[in-house]
């Protein structure tokens, strides 16, 4: 993996809510919500809920 930041949740939901108050396109959101590490964040979830089971 490269030397990204760590992502940030409350600026993905940030980039969301934006989104769902027609603030931002979805183009835009998509962009913004892969370039701040959203799947990163999501990978991260799995692995954990993954290894609680």
């Amino acid at each position: 993996m490269e030397n990204r930041p760590a992502p940030d949740p409350a600026k993905l939901l940030q980039y969301w809510m934006e989104w769902e108050r027609g603030e931002t396109p979805p183009g835009r959101t998509m962009s913004n919500l892969k370039t701040h590490g959203l799947r990163d964040l999501l990978e991260g979830l799995v692995e954990a809920s993954s290894g609680a089971a």
